[in-house]
């Protein structure tokens, strides 16, 4: 709890009570990074689970991946510290732990995919194993499930 309250005081958190203006840059930035990362992976696990077709997987995966990474590297930090203004609060908020038990699963399953060669060689060669489609179709639900979570937090 110490350090709970002591996130709260930092300069960066006092920034953020204090100025609107800092509050909703610093917010956009955070929409900005979940809206490049869902919907980068979004259509990247759709193809790798043969649910749609259409551009070869060597030409779509490495694109959609650097914008799925890019934007869970600007959606991280912000949302943190955007958990930094009311971080008591958001500690018992029921929605913000499910957010983050469900964010962990889909980092979870990013690890996953990415570790040994299933992914890559189904880029490579079109052919997706089962392996891989069953992860894309976890990704995918557990990326929405994250996004609804999160939105969930100022209803909860």
């Amino acid at each position: 709890m110490a350090f709970l309250e002591a996130l709260g005081h930092w300069p960066g958190a006092l920034w953020l009570q204090r100025s609107g203006t800092a509050y909703l840059f610093v917010n956009a930035a955070h929409i900005l990074g979940v809206g490049l990362l869902v919907g980068a992976i979004l259509p990247l696990d759709l193809r790798l689970a043969g649910l749609i077709r259409g551009a070869p997987l060597a030409a779509l995966a490495p694109f959609l991946t650097r914008a799925a990474a890019f934007g869970l590297g600007l959606a991280l930090p912000t949302g943190f510290w955007l958990f930094t203004v009311k971080p008591l609060e958001y500690a018992g908020n029921a929605a913000f732990l499910w957010k983050l038990a469900l964010l962990a699963l889909a980092l979870a399953n990013i690890g996953l995919q990415h570790r040994g060669a299933a992914l890559q060689g189904a880029v490579a060669s079109g052919h997706v194993p089962a392996r891989v489609r069953a992860s894309a179709l976890a990704s995918f639900s557990l990326w929405l499930c994250v996004l609804v979570a999160g939105r969930w937090i100022g209803f909860a």
